[in-house]
């Protein structure tokens, strides 16, 4: 028998906020996988310094992963947890192929902003149904992809 949740979230707004923590978290989960293939095949001058940037990086979102989906089971809905489920739900392009370094740091910048924007929808469902821990892991994930978009862009300039 499941006892039925009762955390002071209506279904409805549980089943929402799962919806778009599920998307964050297919998000999370292709720019890990991104970022992991990036630190294991990138070349050039910058190597070393990109390649150490590169693992810091998946090793934080690897963290995200888990904190968002179980946040998701918190609210009684079943995380996502295959590579189908997260195609079928996540907004970030895949990179085929080899590219270069400078490339790999201009999609990493897309698809930072990419999870920055799937996280801001998912802000105002979560405000609105008054979930503060919700609310709480979805702001922290905005800072963390906000600064890293800037700090890998930085790279970039001339």
């Amino acid at each position: 028998m499941n006892k039925a949740i009762n955390i002071g979230i209506n279904e409805n707004h549980r089943e929402k906020i799962g919806d778009g923590l599920s998307r964050l978290l297919a998000d999370t989960y292709t720019l890990y996988l991104q970022t992991h293939n990036f630190h294991w095949n990138v070349t050039g001058p910058f190597f070393q310094s990109l390649h150490t940037l590169f693992e810091t990086h998946y090793t934080e979102l690897a963290v995200a992963v888990d904190d968002i989906a179980e946040r998701i089971r918190a609210l009684g809905i079943l995380s996502p947890g295959t590579y189908k489920e997260f195609a079928k739900l996540t907004s970030i392009k895949e990179v085929e192929g080899n590219i270069s370094a400078e490339e790999m740091l201009e999609r990493l910048v897309d698809s930072h902003e990419t999870v920055v924007r799937t996280a801001r929808e998912i802000l105002s469902i979560a405000q609105e149904a008054d979930d503060e821990s919700s609310v709480s892991l979805i702001s922290d994930r905005l800072v963390v992809h906000e600064k890293t978009a800037w700090m890998l862009r930085s790279h970039l300039q001339k």
